[in-house]
């Protein structure tokens, strides 16, 4: 599995539309086959900062998401909303097929 977490800061003036900015790129990236998952969050802490959390299937599938159209485009449309080169942490996870269960936590009745 491909795992990848990206920091955006968005400007100011932008950030409140940010998701409907990349609400296409989000589906069609969703529909890749390769894709496991494509999940935006909201900093709690700098309010013009959103993170994306991706996986890919495997480098081929990673590959395929960069070399596709809607990537490319939603890259451009992006460059005019964003203050600053986004921050993004990129690996491979060999024997990963997408979210694990944590062990050190449980639901329990109060």
């Amino acid at each position: 599995m491909i795992f990848i977490t990206v920091k955006f800061t968005v400007r100011p003036e932008r950030s409140d539309e940010w998701l409907d900015l990349v609400d296409d790129f989000t589906r069609a990236t969703r529909e890749e086959p390769g894709n496991l998952f494509f999940e935006w969050s909201r900093s709690v802490d700098s309010p013009h900062q959103f993170v994306l959390v991706e996986a890919f299937r495997d480098g081929e599938a990673g590959a395929a998401h960069v070399e596709s159209a809607h990537f490319k485009a939603a890259m451009d449309t992006m460059s005019y909303a964003i203050a600053e080169i986004p921050q993004i942490v990129s690996t491979e996870i060999p024997g990963m097929d997408g979210w694990g269960r944590m062990g050190e936590v449980a639901p329990r009745e109060a």
